[in-house]
């Protein structure tokens, strides 16, 4: 498996950008969220109270796969043995 160290920190920075986005998913109701994010609804809606908790879940999973695939590619280059 070859590793692109220059990907480290572009996977870190769009993890923490989908962790921040599955925390607002979770702290505001639909009217509440950004109207640039999916779900948001106008004040007069029925769903304005509603979370949108499968949206953040989504997002956290997302964050966390950044994650993981910036720890892997942070490991040691290769683990052959010398022949």
């Amino acid at each position: 498996m070859t590793k692109n160290r220059t990907l480290i920190l572009p996977a870190v920075l769009l993890g923490i950008v989908f962790l921040v986005i599955a925390v607002v998913y979770f702290v505001s109701t639909a009217h509440g969220l950004p109207s640039f994010f999916p779900g948001h609804v106008g004040a007069s809606s029925s769903e304005a109270p509603h979370h949108h908790t499968k949206h953040g879940i989504a997002a956290l999973v997302v964050a966390l796969a950044c994650f993981v695939f910036a720890w892997f590619q942070s490991g040691p280059a290769s683990s052959r043995a010398p022949a």
